[in-house]
């Protein structure tokens, strides 16, 4: 791999490297952009099988957070951490005050949080060294656990996608087969049973399907028969490039909408589902509610506040819709084109502002 190259493809800021070996941290941060502000984005802890691996994700991820932060309206840029480790061996608190004291050396460019294979513990331990960290304990005056303010985010922004679909946002009677049942799944389900939806589930992990079976009525089936259910919601909540060559003929949603990372495969693959009807809710944007939730906390955290922001994601989606209509363009394009216009804007003025105090120093 080829980093330089890579990263002046896509303009990133920095790449930094930490390792400490007394703890075992092998980290990588990725910033890609600070124009709307301090580069937010969480820590992924995975056993990655190469570096290349590793430093590809973290790339991948931060460059993703730009474009989510933006899209949500936060005034913040895009960055990530992937730590190369098993999360379930490998831990140790050193690992984490080592990777807090990294942070907190980038003196707020960088700002952290929890992400797949990390917990609200974890970033108590990172909150021993830096106050550059977001969703912490509720002890510390955080959010906490942003799993349940995600699902909600992943509900409204169903409800916009089902009505650009049948012109209701009523879930009364509508089916959504859901890929994946973890902690945000387990919520959403939540919301959409209460609204009267019918739920078809599946997962690899035979407990989570049973605790929503029992608790919300839902249909059960196996993995690989999801994609071909018939739903008028397809809701993948678990793996990413779930979207692709073998998943999409099998699809008779009218809807994909779930709070998964990174659903399309290729960016093929959303003009595929573009052509063939399918209203996408771009992941980004419809999974925003957690990244919007400890967001807030940089103020002074506001539960009544961040449900507000997050509630947002209804409207962004809807003008989303719009714009894919307006431009016959996919919908993944669309919402990229919302983000990127926004980083403009904001690059353009600040151009202008520096321009204009150089000009005063220089009495013109």
């Amino acid at each position: 791999m080829e980093i330089f190259k890579y990263m002046e493809k896509y303009d990133y800021e920095q790449l930094v490297f930490c390792q400490d070996r007394t703890s075992g941290l092998k980290a990588i941060i990725a910033i890609h952009d600070t124009t709307l502000g301090p580069a937010l984005g969480g820590v992924r802890m995975w056993p990655y099988a190469t570096e290349e691996q590793a430093i590809e994700d973290a790339l991948r991820l931060a460059r993703g957070m730009t474009y989510k932060n933006a899209a949500a309206g936060l005034n913040l840029g895009g960055g990530k951490t992937v730590i190369i480790g098993d999360p379930f061996q490998d831990k140790n608190e050193e690992m984490f005050r080592a990777l807090g004291r990294f942070i907190q050396g980038l003196n707020g460019r960088y700002i952290t949080a929890e992400d797949v294979g990390t917990t609200v513990s974890d970033m108590d331990l990172i909150h021993e060294e830096t106050n550059y960290v977001t969703g912490i304990s509720p002890t510390f005056g955080s959010s906490g656990n942003p799993s349940p303010v995600t699902a909600y985010g992943v509900y409204l922004g169903m409800k916009a996608s089902v009505k650009e679909a049948f012109g209701t946002d009523s879930l009364q009677g509508i089916k959504v087969a859901i890929q994946g049942l973890g902690n945000v799944a387990y919520a959403l389900c939540d919301y959409l049973h209460r609204d009267g939806a019918i739920l078809i589930v599946t997962d690899i992990n035979k407990k989570a399907v049973d605790r929503v079976v029992n608790d919300f009525g839902a249909t059960s089936i196996e993995p690989n028969d999801i994609y071909k259910q018939e739903a008028d919601v397809f809701s993948p909540c678990a793996l990413g490039a779930i979207i692709n060559d073998v998943t999409i003929p099998q699809l008779k949603a009218k809807v994909i909408a779930g709070s998964a990372n990174n659903q399309l495969k290729e960016s093929r693959h959303g003009n595929i589902i573009h052509e063939m009807g399918i209203v996408y809710a771009p992941d980004y944007v419809i999974n925003a509610g957690g990244v919007i939730n400890v967001a807030d906390e940089l103020y002074g955290y506001n539960r009544e506040r961040a449900m507000k922001r997050v509630e947002t994601i209804y409207d962004s989606l809807t003008k989303i819709f719009e714009i894919s209509k307006e431009e016959n363009i996919p919908t993944y394009l669309a919402a990229n084109r919302l983000a990127e216009n926004r980083i403009q804007r904001v690059a353009k003025s600040r151009k202008q502002f520096l321009q204009n105090d150089k000009n005063i120093l220089n009495g013109r």
